[in-house]
């Protein structure tokens, strides 16, 4: 697969998954936590969790994260998984209603509740993280493989 193909698959096959892995890390020890996500049409992911939850403060002190993003397999079934890794930011309310929110309403339905509670910078906002690198491992295309995206997403907030 070159790099089209390989980006090609990855958006076509993250609007079929609404929950990520996310991996965070603080004093060398690693956490790995389950968010629902969105994403935009550079790839940026974004999610809304609570900033004193221990991936949001692991976030605050090192902003470098990996996720995956994958379906259940079964035994015997062909595999395909979208991994990256990049860096994670606390959007204010402002900046999550104009990028974040939207991504969100358009994949998931609008909340009232959800963007009140972001427009003041309450406990629960939205993060975005800026990918750097996809890994799209996948068997669909023949034996199974490894291919490595090297991304750079415009910045939109």
């Amino acid at each position: 697969m070159n790099d089209q193909q390989v980006e090609q698959t990855i958006r076509e096959y993250i609007p079929q998954i609404i929950h990520m892995s996310l991996a965070t890390v603080k004093d060398n020890k690693p956490w790995v936590c389950e968010v629902h996500f969105s994403y935009d049409d550079d790839l940026n992911i974004y999610f809304a969790s609570s900033v004193d939850s221990r991936h949001g403060q692991e976030i605050t002190a090192n902003p470098h994260v990996s996720a995956n993003i994958v379906t259940q397999h079964h035994k015997d079934q062909k595999t395909r998984c979208v991994d990256f890794e990049g860096t994670a930011t606390i959007l204010s309310g402002e900046e999550a209603e104009k990028t974040a929110y939207q991504a969100y309403a358009k994949r998931c339905g609008a909340s009232e509740g959800l963007l009140n509670n972001i427009r003041k910078d309450g406990n629960v906002r939205f993060f975005k993280i800026n990918v750097e690198n996809f890994y799209l491992t996948d068997e669909y295309s023949g034996d199974r493989n490894k291919y490595a995206l090297t991304w750079h997403a415009e910045e939109t907030a």
